[in-house]
């Protein structure tokens, strides 16, 4: 049964591109139907305007014979009236009477002017005449008194072509619409190119994540923004720790072999031998017992995580060391010891719990020895300041003994792959030590205690404090 295949990875600058440009087209679209009722509610306010100044002039050129009867309509205030065809039209019409007037240039438009208008009323309206021209039309009924006859109920009609309006219409639509294409194309330009910007630091993480698993490349690189900066220096710290455990167990094998070569050496020459008295078999069941010990030892090394691991919750360093004064206390009970333990609350350390119980049991379990009385564990970290991010922690262990040899204090613990670290001495287990520390990006440090006069061990560590300022 085969296996499905894996989706294509989709871009996340190129689905983002998509969605603005959806939601650009859909806000344009808007704003572009928006614009046009406003361009033409203006222009039929404009329409209106124009309508009725011309209604006004039409009453204004009203004129009447001797008896007040209305009889044309003077047209030298607006030429185009007399113009057939000129797009502007104008009529006079008695209330249920004959019409009075009609200009010249209604002349082959069958126009028909419509109903009348009651005295004192407005009406506009928009119509297409058989011809298929679109007209704006204006109608207003009036009172016309003159002399002492009977006043005149007249319907006054101003019509003009729709045409320049459409025209203009359609030009400020092809305008806007290409406008707003411009404008959209620039803003997606703009974007991309924005976004090219933005993404660069995404683009060189996916590069150099490629080149370590390429081989190319050790490491991830720095100078990432302070959103990515956590993520890769997490997996440097994934890298780091990975490479360093497959190190420590290259080494434990070594140092395993290495460490049964003697034993082996010695049940070779005891079984060579012709031991009477069952010499032979006490060397063999001694030798085998030093064999298993070496075994449990470095197994036990070699399961030492030897580096922090993501999601993996901080460790308490004040239990620890607590206890560890009180195994101590026992170990040493026929000495009059002080062991004095000094750490800020809060103090934490990013790692396994095993790895930091060894180290630090170590270093006081070095101090114990060799101390005439008094043992100080001491502690600090460089950043304070937050309860979540990670910093470097300080242990200092400190005695009033004879003190480390200058050839030690200058050249550092001893890094040899002896199994057997049971030998009572200064540099008891401080290669052990150094190597975990090391593993979490860590050092150890040795040198003369000031207060005490003795020796004064520094272990620095991955760590923080929970404390809150």
């Amino acid at each position: 049964m085969s296996e499905r295949a894996a989706p294509a990875a989709y871009s996340l600058s190129r689905r983002l591109l998509v969605w603005v440009s959806v939601a650009l087209a859909v806000f344009l679209g808007v704003s572009a139907l928006a614009l046009d009722a406003i361009f033409r509610d203006l222009a039929q306010r404009s329409l209106r305007e124009l309508l009725d100044a011309q209604m006004v002039a039409l009453i204004a050129a009203i004129e009447t014979d001797e008896e007040g009867h209305i009889r044309a309509a003077s047209t030298q205030a607006e030429s185009r009236l007399q113009t057939p065809g000129s797009g502007l039209y104008a009529g006079i019409r008695m209330a249920g009477g004959p019409e009075l007037w009609r200009s010249p240039s209604t002349a082959g438009t069958f126009l028909d002017f419509g109903a009348d208008a009651a005295p004192g009323s407005a009406q506009f309206e928009q119509r297409r005449l058989p011809d298929g021209r679109h007209i704006a039309l204006a109608r207003r009924g009036i009172r016309w008194e003159v002399g002492s006859g009977p006043p005149q109920r007249l319907t006054l009609a101003v019509a003009t072509s729709m045409a320049p309006y459409e025209q203009q219409l359609r030009r400020f639509r092809t305008q806007l619409g290409g406008g707003l294409l411009v404008l959209s194309a620039m803003l997606l330009l703009t974007l991309a190119w924005l976004l090219r910007r933005v993404m660069s630091p995404l683009r060189r993480l996916e590069q150099e994540i490629a080149a370590v698993e390429a081989g190319t490349q050790e490491a991830l690189g720095t100078g990432y923004p302070r959103e990515l900066a956590g993520v890769s220096g997490n997996l440097n710290a994934l890298l780091t720790a990975e490479r360093r455990r497959i190190d420590r167990y290259r080494n434990t094998l070594g140092n395993l072999a290495h460490s049964l070569k003697t034993p082996l050496a010695v049940l070779r020459g005891a079984l060579s031998q012709d031991a009477p008295g069952g010499h032979a078999a006490d060397v063999v069941v001694r030798e085998v017992d030093r064999m298993n010990g070496i075994i449990e030892h470095q197994l036990h090394r070699a399961a030492a995580s030897g580096g922090a691991l993501l999601g993996q919750p901080p460790v308490e360093i004040e239990p620890v060391a607590q206890e560890l004064r009180r195994v101590l206390g026992r170990v040493y009970g026929g000495k009059d010891l002080l062991i004095e333990i000094r750490l800020p609350a809060g103090l934490q350390f990013f790692g396994e719990r095993a790895d930091l119980t060894e180290a630090l049991g170590n270093l006081l379990d070095n101090a114990c020895k060799w101390s005439r009385g008094r043992v100080q564990l001491s502690g600090g970290i460089d950043a304070p300041g937050s309860s979540s991010a990670r910093g470097v922690i300080t242990l200092v262990v400190e005695d009033d003994g004879p003190g480390l040899p200058p050839a030690l204090r200058e050249q550092g613990p001893a890094r040899g792959r002896r199994a057997d670290e049971t030998t009572p001495g200064h540099g008891i287990g401080l290669a052990m030590v150094q190597e975990m520390a090391e593993g979490y990006g860590g050092s150890l440090r040795l040198g003369t205690a000031a207060g005490l006069g003795g020796a004064r061990l520094e272990l620095r560590l991955p760590g923080r404090s929970s404390a809150k300022p």
